[in-house]
């Protein structure tokens, strides 16, 4: 059975909402997802641009902005709900993990 869209969000998908907490544009993205994870996750440009216009036709965000080819966004309230939804599952994991692992190393 495929997965819902949007169910789960992948690391960039995550990224790009939280960054959208205050309004940027597309650059501003690209520059704060590896500066926010210290380098552990990029989002190349193709895949940002993707991902925008999906959040938008999702109502996810909102066009702000527009100067020339640079658009702006931020996060609406849907979106802020589904992230809320997204680290609260991701807490719930991690949860799972310290419960059953008990912080002990995997051997």
């Amino acid at each position: 059975m495929p997965r819902a869209k949007l169910q789960t969000l992948t690391e960039q998908m995550f990224y790009t909402l939280l960054c959208l907490r205050e309004e940027r544009c597309g650059i501003d993205i690209l520059d704060l997802v590896p500066a926010i994870t210290g380098g552990e996750v990029t989002v190349g440009s193709g895949t940002l641009y993707t991902l925008l216009d999906q959040f938008l036709t999702e109502g996810y965000i909102r066009e702000t902005r527009v100067e020339g080819r640079r658009r702006s966004y931020i996060l609406t309230k849907a979106g802020a709900e589904l992230l809320e939804r997204e680290y609260k599952r991701l807490t719930r994991q991690a949860e799972d993990y310290r419960k059953y692992f008990g912080g002990e190393e995997i051997k």
